[in-house]
């Protein structure tokens, strides 16, 4: 076999693994709890900055509890708005909305 046929060949391997990364990517993650979580905390939100889009804080469940995670800027994205996390109930249940961007 010749050598340009070797990275070929290589190169062919590479790609195909990589073409399978994104399919695994996007797999959704639930998370429904039956523990209510805590009220919002208060966050003083820094003054608006031109291009960027505040990101409330929010309670995030971690194995057997909630944890704040800080609200942060972000980059915005043109013909988007930024749709913030949070918990819905369900039932009896606590389900876990991520946050995303929406049109």
């Amino acid at each position: 076999m010749t050598m340009r046929k070797i990275v070929l060949a290589i190169m062919l391997g590479l790609g195909a693994g990589a073409m399978t990364v994104p399919l695994t990517s996007v797999a959704a993650v639930s998370i429904d709890i039956d523990i209510a979580p805590p009220a919002p905390r208060v966050e003083l939100v820094p003054p608006p900055r031109v291009g960027f889009v505040w990101a409330p804080g929010f309670w995030q469940w971690r194995g057997h509890r909630h944890f704040w995670v800080a609200g942060h800027w972000m980059r915005e994205r043109p013909g988007f708005h930024w749709v913030a996390a949070g918990w819905v109930q369900r039932g009896p249940h606590w389900h876990f909305a991520p946050g995303h961007w929406a049109r």
